[in-house]
């Protein structure tokens, strides 16, 4: 496995080894020995979610503060761009942005660590996305911080009006978010 790391201490990029022949391709998209030899980190996901989105949907960017969420991010159909923010107010990146290209054909997943929002652009016609959790979804819990945040400034590859849900349309701004210490 090939570990990017990012310019935000923490969020990683990994492409793991694919295999393929005329048959097709098999990689091994989890393996927690080879995870925690090659990133220095070994969560135990308690929760798999599978999302599925239609070209300029943003889902974000969400977190729990209280029974934080670690996610390994991946996409089995489509393209996305994946986003992690930094929300460690006591961080030196506090309020900065990674955003990275997610696809079926790159292979590539995001380790987002606790203390990041989390959110996502769907880029293809359709996109399928399965998070590997560290925590349980408490919907109580859940916060979200407005994808079109000033303060932050994410330059989202938007071909068209964002599809946004209620939730997120109704995101606050980093100024007024409860976020880490």
């Amino acid at each position: 496995m090939n570990v990017i790391r990012t310019e935000l201490a923490g969020v990683l990029l990994l492409e793991p080894r694919s295999f393929a022949d005329e048959r097709g391709l098999v990689y091994e998209s989890y393996n927690r020995k080879a995870f925690r030899e090659a990133t220095g980190v070994d969560p135990v996901f308690i929760q798999d979610n599978h999302s599925h989105s239609r070209r300029n949907v943003i889902r974000g960017l969400h977190y729990q503060v209280k029974r934080p969420q670690a996610k390994l991010v991946r996409v089995v159909r489509g393209e996305i761009f994946d986003v992690a923010v930094d929300i460690r107010r006591s961080s030196p990146t506090f309020g900065k942005w990674a955003g990275f290209r997610l696809s079926e054909e790159n292979r590539r997943m995001a380790w987002i660590p606790e203390g990041f929002a989390h959110g996502l652009l769907a880029l293809s016609d359709g996109a399928d996305v399965l998070y590997k959790m560290t925590e349980h979804w408490i919907p109580e819990l859940d916060r979200t911080i407005a994808w079109d945040d000033a303060q932050i400034g994410i330059r989202w590859p938007l071909a068209g009006e964002p599809v946004l849900s209620g939730k997120d349309k109704a995101g606050k701004a980093l100024s007024e978010a409860e976020v880490f210490e």
